[in-house]
């Protein structure tokens, strides 16, 4: 009987040992605060290095207020804020999205034309403001992303007609900004703007033209005349002169349209059709014909 207890003790006994073994072999959980870094969407070293810029930021403001007590707070920032670039925090890198027709060379090189490259020197604004300069650029978003990256979104104008003046065509956009210029055997299927201040008034001919949607694709040219009132040429060859007014114009489009739609006026020989007198049509016929009148009421 004295014998089992002991052994039952010296089984005891020996299970420690095995068992301080088995929790050595378990790996160590992390802790929150390395679950939490590992969550980061950077690296290791970029966030040494952000954290490098917060302190060195910390420490320039407070030698900036100094400096700015004694009267040299302008040369205290650029120092300082070249020894945050020396630090690391410098621009190596840009990211241009947007760009369709614009030269990215180009962007590179408004963006690069600082009197420094460390970050807190770059100045977004007056990026955005040059590149706004130029005719493709719509709008323009500069930002920076720590610890080097600039990023420049680009929004472009779209080219939405071709105007002619004085013998050269140029692209223009829907409010009618001249974007470049385009070679007669290089032009793109869009509608032709004639006449000088013709451009200027894209938003109205666009105007003009929704209110007759069945004929819109016919028109293959706007003549701006005078700049008071439209010539539109057909495609099929046709001209029709309409009157002055933009509201007058359009009554004289519909009512055209509607007529068309009727009785087919367009590819029936006829040359021009003057409406320039709300109210009358003159139908004028190729040389030999006899010009006909018609009343065409356009009240609505």
């Amino acid at each position: 009987m004295s014998r089992r207890p002991a052994q039952r003790t010296a089984t005891r006994r020996g299970a420690a040992p095995n068992k301080r073994k088995a929790n050595a072999r378990r790996p160590k959980r992390p802790g929150l605060l390395d679950q939490a870094v590992a969550a980061l969407p950077f690296s290791q070293a970029t966030l040494t290095r952000i954290a490098t810029w917060s302190i060195v930021t910390a420490v320039g403001a407070a030698a900036l207020g100094v400096a700015t007590w004694f009267g040299v707070p302008a040369m205290a920032g650029v120092a300082i804020a070249n020894v945050v670039g020396e630090a690391g925090l410098k621009v190596d890198e840009i990211q241009i999205d947007g760009i369709k027709r614009m030269d990215k060379m180009t962007v590179y090189a408004q963006a690069l034309d600082q009197d420094s490259r460390a970050m807190p020197l770059v100045d977004l604004a007056l990026v955005r403001e040059r590149l706004l300069k130029y005719p493709w650029v719509k709008d323009a978003r500069v930002s920076r992303r720590l610890p080097n990256t600039l990023r420049i979104f680009i929004i472009e104008r779209e080219p939405a007609a071709i105007w002619q003046s004085h013998g050269q065509l140029m692209l223009v956009d829907t409010t009618g900004v001249p974007l470049e210029p385009v070679s007669t055997d290089a032009m793109p299927d869009l509608p032709l703007l004639v006449g000088e201040g013709a451009n200027a008034q894209e938003p109205a001919r666009r105007r003009l033209l929704d209110g007759a949607p069945a004929l819109r694709p016919l028109v293959k040219a706007a003549t701006w005349i005078g700049n008071r009132r439209w010539d539109l040429t057909f495609s099929s060859g046709e001209k029709l002169q309409l009157p002055e007014g933009e509201e007058e114009a359009a009554k004289s489009l519909r009512k055209f349209a509607e007529l068309d739609a009727a009785q087919g006026l367009l590819r029936k020989g006829t040359i021009r059709f003057d409406m320039r007198v709300p109210g009358n049509m003159v139908m004028q016929r190729p040389l030999g014909q006899t010009a006909t009148t018609t009343s065409v009421g356009t009240g609505d």
